[in-house]
């Protein structure tokens, strides 16, 4: 067994020096005051002064280790610390003394700290950089393996048979578009998750755009047998928000509660004060549809997350809409909130600031 290291008594150098440089400055004061205005032999001069020195030195080093050793050992190990990108917790940066010593601890610490939370923060983006290139990768595959694999059937025979290859391209077309939508919105998520997207707030009136939305959105509900219902509510409340921004957030809602609805389903929007604060409405997006399982909740706002994955590729769904409802609503500063049961339907809610309305 190694014997361990006994610890060396700390010997202070700079302490060492200014107590070497006092006291040999006091040392020659003695002697020169004795041996010239005394005046004194010239040995009794030199023993005299060497004691001042011994003494001077002995008291000057003292006094120097206690005020300053320890907060220069502070320094030193935390630079090392962060040098080593290690951060601990440092209990007391304080002295009496409240000097130049100790603003120099405290800015060293207080370096260390935003040195750590920027190492945090470019580890988060390098994590995300990761995941982002690895979900990526994923979602891609399947509509090119598909696009390919109609490409090359078509090309070993099957582009001279009229129905087939129709119905091929059709396919190949569908799985295009896929690659579209997917691309618009990782390019959406990425702005909103980096925050190079910001929002630009203005004024207007919540009618006017839910009221387009819906009516935009009401051929393709049809086509799924889905009433989209728009609950009446004050045409002249306005809010505060990012116009085009609240658009995408109202239109991912009502394209989710349509694409997993039941036939005869419906999707209702209403508009209702919001009971905690006054200055604030909360629009709520419901649906009758499948619902989403309790277990299943807590990742709807996830990246890529599908409740059920074999419907959402099939309609075209990219697995990003509720995460890029949730960005929008967060860079807002407003609540995003949701409810379901399978079975049963689903409930978006989101709140917005109001603004005074003005008579039209």
């Amino acid at each position: 067994m190694t014997p361990k290291k006994k610890k060396k008594a700390p010997f202070f150098k700079l302490g060492f020096r200014v107590a070497a440089y006092t006291a040999l400055s006091t040392a020659a004061l003695c002697f020169l005051i004795l041996a010239f205005l005394v005046p004194l032999n010239i040995w009794y001069s030199l023993a005299w002064s060497g004691g001042a020195f011994v003494l001077v030195f002995g008291v000057s080093y003292v006094i120097n280790f206690k005020v300053q050793h320890a907060r220069i050992e502070t320094i030193e190990q935390v630079s090392k610390n962060i040098s080593k990108k290690r951060f601990d917790e440092y209990e007391s940066v304080t002295s009496p003394y409240n000097d130049e010593m100790d603003y120099l601890v405290k800015q060293l610490i207080k370096s260390s700290r935003t040195v750590e939370r920027e190492i945090q923060r470019l580890n988060r983006i390098e994590n995300y950089r990761k995941e982002f290139i690895g979900d990526i990768s994923h979602e891609l595959k399947t509509p090119i393996f598909a696009i390919q694999g109609f490409v090359e059937t078509l090309l070993n025979g099957a582009l001279e048979d009229e129905n087939v290859n129709r119905e091929f391209l059709k396919k190949t077309m569908r799985n295009v578009n896929r690659l579209i939508y997917l691309t618009k919105d990782l390019m959406e998520i990425s702005k909103l998750e980096t925050g190079e997207l910001k929002s630009e707030i203005e004024a207007f009136y919540l009618y006017e755009v839910i009221h387009d939305i819906v009516d935009s959105l009401q051929h393709k509900a049809e086509r799924d047998h889905v009433s989209i219902l728009m609950d009446d509510f004050d045409k002249n409340l306005r809010v505060k928000a990012d116009k085009n921004q609240i658009k995408q957030v109202l239109i991912n809602l009502i394209e989710n509660g349509v694409k997993y609805n039941i036939p005869q389903g419906k999707v209702t929007i209403a508009v209702e004060q919001f009971k905690k604060d006054k200055n604030r409405v909360v629009i709520s997006v419901q649906d009758t549809g499948i619902g989403i399982d309790e277990t299943d909740l807590p990742r709807v706002t996830e990246r890529f997350f599908r409740v059920d994955k074999s419907r959402s590729r099939e309609r075209g769904g990219t697995g990003l809409g509720l995460a890029i409802v949730k960005h929008i609503i967060e860079a807002h500063g407003e609540q995003f909130k949701f409810e379901s049961k399978v079975n049963v339907g689903s409930t978006f809610k989101f709140t917005l600031r109001k603004v005074l309305t003005e008579s039209r």
